[in-house]
This record gives C-alpha cells, sequence and structure tokens, in this order.
C-alpha cells in the first residue's frame, strides 16, 4: 500500500513538474498569432507579416524591440518544424531537444534577403558610387487555385558568396590626377589608375532556401523582390533577386481582372426544361447552379462573389461568369417526331436576316 502511494506521488510530482514547465515557457502560437490547429502556411504567412513589423531597425524606439524579434524567431523555428512542434505542445519550450537552432537572421532572410540591406535606406537612396553586382529576374509559374487560396512555395537557390582566400588583391580602383614638376614652373598633369589593396576573394556556391509568398489574387507580372540575393559583387554590394509572377493556363476558369469566367455545356433537353448542377471550383469548393427557364446557347450567368479575391483587399471577391453551350442532338428525327416537336412548342417560323456584327 506504501508502495503504490509513493508511485501515486511520483505521477503527481511529474505532472506537476510537466505543468509547471509548460505554463513557464514562451507561448510561441501567441507570439505569431495563430491558433493551435493552424496549418504550416498560416504560421509562414503570420510570420512574414510580423517579421516586418517587429524588425528592430523599424522600431529604434522600443528597448524590447530585439526581445521581440527573438521570440518571434524561435517561435517560427519551433512550429514550422513537424517534430519540434510535436515536442513543444507535449512539453512546451522546455521540453524542446537540444540541438542546432538556426539564426534568425537566416530565417528572415529567407522570406525577404538580405535584411541588411532592407532597413538601411531605400536602395535607390543609397550611395551610387558603391558598385552592385546585376539584378536576377527569375519567372515563377503559379496556378490559378495558388492565386485564389495563396500559398507558399520553397525556391532553392544556389547563391555566389565571396568569401576571404589567400593574397592580396587590386581593389577600389580609380582615376587621379597626378601632378609633376619639370622645371621651375614648369608643371605636367597626367591620369593614372590607382588602386588599393584588399584581401583576395573567391566565390563559393552556398545552398540557399527563400520562402516565396504567393499572396491571394496576385497578379501576372508582379515581382517579389528578395533584397540582396542577386548576383554578387567583390568590391561591392549584390543585385537583386526578384521573382515575376507568371499564371498559368487553367483547363476549367480563365482570369479576367478579378472576374472568372468558364463554360457549361447542356443538353438541348437541359436547355429546353432545366436543369440544375455544381461546378468544383478552385478551392474544392462547389458552386451549386439551377436553371428552371430556357436556357438559350450563348446565355451567361453571374455568381457574385464566386471570383478570385482582390490582391489589395482579399475580402472583395469578384465574379464567377458562366457561359452555356447547347449540344444538339446528333441523331436525326422522324416524321413524326418532327410533329410532335411542333405540336408541343407551337412556334412558328422566325426567318430574320440581319447585321450581327454591327457595332464591333
Amino acid at each position: 500500500m506504501a508502495k503504490k502511494g509513493i508511485n501515486i506521488w511520483n505521477v503527481c510530482c511529474l505532472l506537476l513538474y510537466i505543468t509547471t514547465a509548460v505554463l513557464a515557457s514562451r507561448d510561441f502560437y501567441k507570439i505569431l498569432g495563430v491558433s493551435k490547429t493552424a496549418s504550416i502556411r498560416d504560421i509562414k504567412k503570420a510570420y512574414r507579416k510580423l517579421a516586418l513589423q517587429l524588425h528592430p531597425d523599424r522600431n529604434p524606439d522600443d528597448p524590447k524591440a530585439q526581445d521581440k524579434f527573438a521570440d518571434l524567431g524561435a517561435a517560427y523555428e519551433v512550429l514550422s518544424d513537424e517534430e519540434k512542434r510535436k515536442q513543444y505542445d507535449m512539453y512546451g519550450e522546455d521540453g524542446l531537444k537540444e540541438g542546432h537552432h538556426s539564426s534568425h537572421n537566416d530565417i528572415f532572410s529567407s522570406f525577404f534577403g538580405d535584411f541588411g540591406f532592407m532597413f538601411g535606406g531605400n536602395r535607390q537612396q543609397q550611395d551610387r558610387n558603391i558598385p552592385r553586382g546585376n539584378d536576377i529576374v527569375l519567372d515563377l509559374e503559379v496556378t490559378l487555385e495558388e492565386v485564389y487560396s495563396g500559398n507558399f512555395v520553397e525556391v532553392v537557390r544556389n547563391k555566389p558568396v565571396a568569401k576571404e582566400a589567400p593574397g592580396k588583391r587590386k581593389c577600389n580602383c580609380r582615376q587621379e590626377m597626378r601632378t609633376t614638376q619639370l622645371g621651375p614652373g614648369r608643371f605636367q598633369m597626367t591620369q593614372e589608375t590607382v588602386c588599393d589593396e584588399c584581401p583576395n576573394v573567391k566565390l563559393v556556391n552556398e545552398e540557399r532556401t527563400l520562402e516565396v509568398e504567393i499572396e491571394q489574387g496576385v497578379r501576372d507580372e508582379m515581382e517579389y523582390p528578395f533584397i540582396g540575393e542577386g548576383e554578387p559583387h567583390i568590391d561591392g554590394e549584390p543585385g537583386d533577386l526578384r521573382f515575376r509572377i507568371k499564371v498559368l493556363k487553367h483547363p476549367v476558369f480563365e482570369r479576367r481582372g478579378d472576374d472568372l469566367y468558364t463554360n457549361v455545356t447542356i443538353s438541348l433537353v437541359e436547355a429546353l426544361v432545366g436543369f440544375e448542377m455544381d461546378i468544383v471550383h478552385l478551392d474544392g469548393h462547389k458552386v451549386h447552379i439551377v436553371r428552371d427557364k430556357i436556357t438559350k446557347p450563348g446565355a451567361r450567368m453571374w455568381k457574385k462573389g464566386e471570383g478570385l479575391p482582390n490582391f489589395d483587399n482579399i475580402n472583395i471577391r469578384g465574379s464567377l461568369i458562366i457561359t452555356f453551350d447547347v449540344e444538339f442532338p446528333q441523331t436525326q428525327l422522324d416524321d413524326q417526331q418532327k410533329e410532335g416537336i411542333r405540336s408541343i412548342l407551337k412556334q412558328g417560323s422566325v426567318q430574320k436576316v440581319y447585321n450581327g456584327l454591327q457595332g464591333y
């Protein structure tokens, strides 16, 4: 009986320790402003938004800015890793296994590029005498489903990085005027190239994973810049890397601004007596269509709010415009069937000739 009491006491102590550890640790979900059921996309989206707001260079008057930014990086590192997240959910921050921790600078730059160039002034405002590497523009193909729902795309890039190497090299070369005295009252001015001596460097490829957010409603040809991720310059700053959006064609929907267009083919019977059906949308939800009247070939139906989200305000959505095509029967009608149709429709001959392209 005493042994059983000791075991219960040990279990209670263990539970108390775990509970205390969990309560004492940082609430990573609260730091990121997401629920405990948040998807990895929600976590990435929340981090990307807060990282720009909380960066210390944007909050120079906040003495706690560095701590807030560090907490944000720690929260993202744990919650974006499936195994670390499980450990954190069970035991709190103290239950995380010791191991390699990513630098928050590396996490931040994977979303935005080299942050050292981001808040130190606009690129155009920086010293134009500092040489820069070339910018790189890459086309990034995205699906219409990604435009509708948003997504994060991981791009692995082999980036040339300047590393120190043995020896010296000439650098910062420039043209200077040199004055030489040839005799009393006689001088000669010549232009010559003058260089400094710098440590030698070599370019080494480093693999970088960049996180590109495909925002809802993103438009074709829009660009996402990653500062300092372009071509390097051994005597100056690297250029920028820009991803240019290319929206792929879709087999069902056509985009026009924020509106979506699609065609539906119905039978002649459905065109005459009505029908109902579902259209599977880009995110899998179904748009229900009911027609209880005659549908003419080329007739259109507008479904407001079923288009794409507006890029500037995702709470505003375009329309889904449905155009109906009518498929006629392939079989020929006999005389009895023809007479039956005439008696049902009771429609006389309408043979009107007119300019159908007038105004075009």
